[in-house]
């Protein structure tokens, strides 16, 4: 769709609240937003770029049809927003990386509810507790609920119900819970004890101790002591609980502290929310959230806590929010609250004492995570073999993986200045920290053979004296002759079978091999080709650029050690400090005698000028 005929279905939106949907060309869903007026927000999208960051510039551009849905209320369209975004998870909306499914305690919508674990939640009128941060959280409350209620807490599926009372079979449980099935139990007491279980997991602890106290002393005051022998245990187990929490508030007050966080290394964002009710901290849930190079922390915040409280799952509302950072649209959430749960919540930013310690806690929690993450990535990363390292061991059949690569490559002009190279790469990339260069200390002339033979000496005789580590795959740039050169160095010294060697002749690209006669030719396309070629031509760049490096050095050391009282030390201090001959040839005398002193200055002075007025008078 051009875009003309987007500006002409813009100017046509009408001015209601609603949710908007970009799609690219070919049907894709780019982003999903609400709008208090649909007219104007889809519209500024459209308008004068400058305050839109390269994110949203980049998706106007793809932006080919939009679609829009009108709501009776803002409240109405954050909740179909956040399902849509669920649902499409469109690349330019606020995205989360969901690495897991979260587990939650369900309550099932029955006469007789069941309480057990699960992934997953289904809108059959259910309450769903959690998220959990951990299995093993949500595991502590299940045993809590089976100790001090003798509730099954099972994940039982629908095939091991009993269909006569919608409750688990007794042969469903495992032995260890046999005693806690409650299929039997009177459904008054059962449909009580579901409402104490629901006051335990929200953290209303004082309440339930309270209440449990108040029933045992009745059953006491009527003489009903196996009743009342329950009930005591049923209390030790819930004060037990009560105790493990850490009490981080010296009040009543129920609180919800949401804060975000971001790592630049790996832009990635981590949204923390800390619950506390009745004083302590009951529970804790992080999410991360991916790309989020060029979006506001406020924008980040906001979608965290419209995510979290517009989500199907079982909230119990504090009675007040502390925030990180501020929203971009506190004002909606505010409305969304007390519509849905008739119940107006303060939002507010702690700055001094308790309060901000606490944000400065959540904070801590959310950086934790993150630097977490980003060893994960790292470690993920630097396990993950790339195809052209397993395409190279499967066309060589190469005994192990061959992660560490070094090649070598001799150079040199006409048996003069001879020099070797060795590169090494890592996970097929240069790791530049391990080159290493060689001068050709032994070979007389231009012998590639034996100047392959004294660096591989060189090389790994020192290698073996140390803890560095072996490569996997050692690579001469050569045929048979350099490569035979090479499997005879490495048998001198012994480390011959430590890793494989091959040789990569560079006319037909042909792979050599001991004990091969014939070469291997793997496929052009090839990434493990590729790769080979990137290795020869990175070895062969190292040694040509270091053996014009010494022979330039060398020339240029000869013409200033050619003048009579100049020494190799004084020649190669001006050149560290000038650069060149020919900017020392354009320095004044009082320059050249502060560095070197008056008599050397005068010797190199006249010598150079000299040359240069010949050089001129030819000219």
């Amino acid at each position: 769709m051009e875009m003309s005929h987007l500006q002409e279905k813009v100017s046509n939106l009408p001015l209601f609240p609603g949710v908007y949907i970009y799609r690219d060309k070919s049907g894709n869903v780019l982003y999903v937003g609400k709008a208090k007026r649909l007219k104007n927000r889809v519209r500024s999208y459209f308008q004068d770029s400058s305050n839109h960051s390269a994110r949203i510039i980049a998706m106007v551009r793809k932006i080919y049809d939009i679609e829009v849905m009108i709501t009776d209320s803002e409240t109405e369209a954050l909740i179909i927003e956040n399902t849509l975004i669920k649902k499409y998870q469109p690349r330019y909306n606020i995205l989360y990386r969901d690495d897991k499914t979260y587990p939650y305690i369900c309550i099932t919508n029955e006469e007789r509810p069941r309480v057990f674990p699960t992934r997953t939640i289904l809108k059959d009128g259910s309450q769903y507790f959690g998220p959990y941060d951990s299995v093993g959280g949500m595991k502590r409350m299940l045993e809590v609920i089976r100790k001090a209620f003798d509730l099954c807490t099972c994940a039982v599926s629908i095939k091991t119900l009993d269909k006569t009372k919608n409750t688990p079979k007794w042969n469903s449980c495992f032995d260890d819970y046999l005693g806690s099935c409650s299929a039997e139990r009177d459904l008054l007491e059962y449909q009580t004890t579901i409402e104490k279980v629901t006051k335990l997991i929200n953290g209303r602890t004082r309440e339930l101790i309270k209440e449990i106290k108040e029933e045992m002393e009745i059953a006491s005051s009527a003489m009903e002591f196996e009743q009342a022998a329950h009930l005591r245990d049923s209390l030790f187990a819930v004060q037990r609980f009560s105790e493990r929490m850490k009490v981080v508030a010296d009040n009543d007050l129920d609180r919800d502290l949401f804060v975000v966080a971001r790592h630049e290394g790996i832009q990635e964002a981590c949204g923390v929310l800390l619950k506390i009710r009745e004083g302590k901290l009951v529970g804790k849930f992080h999410r991360f959230i991916r790309d989020v190079n060029d979006i506001p922390d406020a924008a980040l915040l906001q979608s965290f806590l419209e995510d979290y409280y517009t989500s199907d799952h079982q909230i119990t509302l504090p009675d007040e929010v502390y925030l990180s950072h501020p929203l971009v649209d506190e004002g909606l959430l505010h409305i969304f609250i007390e519509e849905k749960k008739s119940k107006k919540i303060p939002f507010r930013i702690p700055e001094r004492g308790d309060k901000a310690k606490l944000i400065q806690m959540a904070l801590t929690n959310a950086k934790l995570y993150l630097d977490e993450r980003a060893l994960t990535l790292e470690k993920r990363e630097r396990d993950r073999i790339p195809v052209s390292i397993t395409d190279l061991k499967k066309y060589l059949n190469l005994q192990r993986v061959p992660r560490r690569i070094e090649c070598f490559d001799n150079s040199n002009f006409q048996g003069e200045y001879p020099v070797a190279s060795m590169v090494s790469f890592v996970d097929a990339k240069p790791r530049k920290k391990a080159y290493k260069h060689f001068h050709i200390k032994t070979v007389v002339g231009p012998d590639d053979f034996a100047s392959m033979h004294e660096v591989l000496t060189r090389r790994y005789s020192r290698l073996m004296q140390s803890s560095d580590q072996i490569p996997d795959l050692i690579v001469v740039d050569g045929g048979k002759g350099q490569l035979s050169s090479a499997i005879k160095a490495l048998k001198e010294i012994g480390f011959y079978g430590q890793c494989e060697i091959i040789g990569l002749a560079k006319r037909l690209e042909e792979v050599f091999l001991p004990g091969r006669k014939d070469a291997i030719m793997i496929p052009k396309s090839s990434p493990a080709l590729k790769l080979l070629q990137q290795v020869r031509d990175e070895a062969h760049r190292f040694a040509i650029t270091f053996h014009r490096n010494i022979r330039s050095n060398h020339i240029i050391q000869t013409e200033l050690t050619s003048i009579d009282g100049i020494g190799e030390k004084t020649a190669k201090a001006l050149l560290k400090k000038f650069g060149s001959v020919e900017n020392i040839r354009n320095l004044d005398l009082d320059t050249l005698s502060q560095e070197i002193g008056n008599k050397k200055a005068q010797s190199i002075f006249d010598y150079l000028n000299d040359q240069k007025n010949a050089k001129e008078a030819n000219e």
